[in-house]
């Protein structure tokens, strides 16, 4: 159970990324000081370094959160469990925390999605966050599935599901205006990039047969 020490350290951790977010993208990456973001908390610059070693720390706030919720769901592996199934349900529990209450409001994630286009320093951070997290799915992935999936096949499978989510998400995003739509974007992308694995040429067995 959350003490109450806990909650207020969230409240305070979650309010420093909305006001970073609003400010970013009222007034620019580059132009938002670290004491306005503070002041837009309510608490003082010291207090954000308590949190977040920066700005674009505030950004990619929740990667590492991310990365350790997929690689324990393969941890986590179970007897019938097959690769297509536990890298949809990584989708799914990755979209579900991206907009939940924990981390951060839906609008604040669509805000953060905008940033990273639009800010070269951004697209920096977020390429060499993206190589870091697939290769080390890749490897989970494939230490869970030892005799179906070979590392080539475990990095291609997690390649291809993460760039078809990203792109669909990100081509979709002035025209799927709620939660759902883009969580209904997301799985679907994921979906359509595993069904290689399904396929009769795939490397994923019948758990029946």
């Amino acid at each position: 159970m959350v003490g109450l020490r806990e909650r207020k350290k969230q409240r305070t951790r979650q309010a420093l990324i909305e006001a970073a977010l609003r400010l970013f993208s009222e007034k620019g990456f580059e132009e938002t000081t670290l004491a306005e973001i503070a002041a837009a908390a309510d608490v003082s610059t010291r207090t954000f370094f308590s949190y977040f070693a920066g700005k674009e720390d505030v950004v990619f706030h929740d990667s590492a959160k991310r990365l350790d919720l997929a690689t324990a769901i393969l941890a986590g592996r179970q007897p019938g469990d097959t690769v297509t199934g536990l890298l949809v349900r990584i989708i799914d529990e990755s979209l579900l925390w991206a907009t939940s209450e924990e981390n951060m409001t839906f609008e604040g994630a669509r805000l953060r999605l905008r940033l990273v286009l639009e800010e070269p320093a951004l697209q920096a951070r977020a390429l060499l966050v993206l190589f870091d997290t697939q290769l080390k799915l890749a490897k989970a992935l494939h230490e869970a599935f030892p005799e179906e999936l070979t590392p080539v096949d475990a990095a291609a499978a997690v390649g291809a599901m993460v760039g078809a989510v990203q792109v669909a998400v990100v081509a979709n995003l002035e025209e799927e205006r709620s939660q759902q739509a883009m969580y209904e974007t997301g799985r679907r992308a994921a979906e359509v990039a595993l069904s290689g694995l399904r396929s009769p040429g795939g490397v994923e067995k019948d758990p029946a047969g």
